[in-house]
């Protein structure tokens, strides 16, 4: 059972907030004493405090900043009258969650109360996956990642496997592929990358393999290839579905022989390099276009690991929300204290096609357009906060056989569009125009009509 902290010098608010905290399953302790409360938060394992900004002769701000020196990530929520709102901005640069003003009402509450305990799970969470992941810099708890984290670190004890990393742009293939160097007996050698898409055949040929002055007109000096690089380390070759099949042949050779010969160059060096490859090309149907040697297929997929991508694992959403947003509103200098409940449905239902890279970048663009204590729907990109995914329209309704009266349905069907597009546009009435493509006029009526307006 969660405990929460109540800190205030009024017996019938410590006694209302008791009662609605214990009523929504929690485990109330309160105090009237600042020391006290201070004692508490170093001795037990508190998960949120409730703390007044006027503690008779005592400071709010001064216990505020008290309890953050004992536990750095103490979530607290400040009570302030009308007064003293000034007082409460400043608790938030301090550290604080967020603030209520009294008289509060049981309903904000229970929601300011839940949101806070929900943000502070998503911390732990994120926490604790971070410090479990041990080498591996992905952020995640779906099934999907924890079977991918297994493999990680299988493969990795074999450091001659050879792997094939597939998935949707955007995954994180190179993640993973430096997860594997990092808890490999190579961490200490190169882990060298190379993308095989952004380079024509003869300037990849160079970078791979080398050559030796004279190779070619503008050879004047030897170079090292990037095999030789990375002797004893790690070679990650992305996109190796966009290789030239020349080149592909030389690949080969490696795979097998262990050895590469610098272009213009008479004898054979030995290598020892692991090689991990990556493609969000589909391979299969490279062979049997004859893209992509099937032999070379075979000498990579030694160790296959996919990547699904983001919209087939939900469960990694909120987690990554916040991992981004603690990085980038820190990083900016920003006050973000997290997404709210309708921001996070909304993103949960988004397809992604970008995948991470995609959500990394729109938090990132939130952080630097925005300072606000909670991100709202209205503070998404259009794609976002505009999609309706058809799945949810509700046009495959059953007609029992007693009929229906048509113009109530249409007026069910139509009152549940509004008021969700009216809900996921922030209450925006200009955005919820655009995204049920209606006149302003013609909504403002629907929103009248449904008593959704308030």
């Amino acid at each position: 059972m969660e405990k929460i902290l109540i800190v205030d010098d009024e017996a019938f608010i410590r006694e209302n907030l008791e009662r609605l905290i214990s009523k929504d399953g929690y485990l109330p302790i309160s105090t009237d004493s600042p020391d006290e409360a201070i004692n508490i938060v170093a001795a037990e394992e508190i998960s949120l405090v409730l703390l007044d900004l006027n503690l008779g002769s005592s400071s709010g701000l001064d216990v505020l900043r008290a309890m953050r020196e004992v536990d750095p990530e103490i979530l607290v929520i400040i009570i302030t009258g009308y007064g003293t709102v000034e007082s409460a901005v400043e608790a938030l640069k301090i550290g604080a969650y967020d603030y209520i003003k009294k008289p509060f009402k049981a309903d904000a509450i229970h929601l300011i109360v839940k949101l806070a305990l929900e943000t502070q799970n998503l911390r732990r969470k994120v926490k604790r996956l971070s410090r479990d992941a041990d080498g591996i810099n992905m952020v995640g708890n779906s099934p999907a990642l924890m079977q991918i984290f297994q493999q990680i670190r299988e493969v990795a004890k074999h450091e001659k496997a050879t792997v094939l990393i597939t998935g949707d742009s955007g995954t994180g293939k190179e993640l993973v592929a430096q997860a594997i160097h990092n808890l490999s007996p190579r961490k200490e050698r190169p882990f060298i990358e190379i993308n095989c898409g952004s380079l024509p055949f003869n300037l990849l040929e160079t970078e791979l393999f080398g050559h030796e002055r004279g190779a070619f007109t503008d050879a004047k000096n030897r170079k090292i290839g990037l095999f030789e690089e990375a002797d004893t380390g790690s070679v990650f070759l992305d996109e190796i579905g966009e290789m030239d099949l020349n080149l592909q042949v030389k690949l080969l050779r490696v795979l097998e022989d262990r050895k590469i010969r610098r272009l213009g160059g008479n004898r054979n060096i030995d290598i020892n390099v692991r090689i991990i490859a990556a493609t969000n090309a589909d391979l299969k149907g490279a062979l049997e276009r004859k893209d992509f040697r099937e032999d070379l297929f075979y000498r990579l997929n030694v160790f296959p690991i996919h990547i699904p991508p983001l919209r087939e694992r939900h469960e990694d959403i909120p987690i990554l929300l916040e991992y981004f947003l603690q990085r980038f509103s820190k990083e900016f200098n920003k006050l973000m204290r997290g997404f709210s409940r309708e921001t996070i449905d909304l993103m949960m239902r988004y397809h992604w096609p970008g995948n991470v890279r995609e959500l990394r970048n729109v938090v990132e663009r939130i952080c630097i357009m925005h300072n606000v204590e909670q991100i709202l729907p209205e503070h998404l990109p259009r794609e976002i906060w505009g999609e309706v995914p058809q799945s949810e329209m509700p046009f495959d309704c059953e007609i029992p056989p007693e009929g229906i009266v048509l113009d109530d349905v249409i007026a069910r069907v139509e009152k549940e569009l509004v008021s969700k597009a009216f809900r996921i546009s922030g209450g925006n009435v200009a955005k919820t125009a655009r995204v049920l493509n209606v006149p302003r006029g013609t909504l403002r009526y629907k929103l009248e009509k449904y008593e959704l307006d308030s």
